[in-house]
């Protein structure tokens, strides 16, 4: 069983209009997912009723959403962010190069729940 990934090999070309979603691994304790986004792409604001969200940046930036009502923060390379449980988040990346990140959701079962589009 593998239990060392190496994240520069976890990341795929984004060439589309959306952020690339790359599972690494799961198990019933957590899913584990790498993030790439290109400048203007976003993860809509949402929760995870049953579970966290944990996320560690490793390249870019972004506007990190905390509220429903469309607040955020700027989030860089080297912040580890976390949304616990029904926490709201989501993040448009407004620089001017990649944002890339690893996501921790745990467990499996956390759910995913959209928010109202945030304007």
């Amino acid at each position: 069983m593998t239990r060392i990934f190496k994240s520069n090999q976890c990341f795929q070309p984004n060439d589309n209009t959306e952020p690339i979603r790359s599972v690494v691994t799961e198990s019933p304790e957590a899913t584990i997912v790498a993030w790439s986004l290109n400048p203007g792409q976003e993860i809509p604001a949402h929760i995870h009723p049953n579970g966290q969200d944990t996320w560690t940046v490793l390249n870019g930036m972004g506007q990190y959403y905390v509220d429903e009502l469309g607040n955020s923060e700027t989030i860089i390379a080297g912040d580890i962010v976390i949304a616990k449980t029904g926490e709201v988040h989501g993040v448009r990346n407004h620089g001017d190069e990649i944002l890339t990140f690893i996501s921790v959701v745990a467990p499996f079962e956390a759910g995913y729940a959209k928010i109202a589009p945030i304007v």
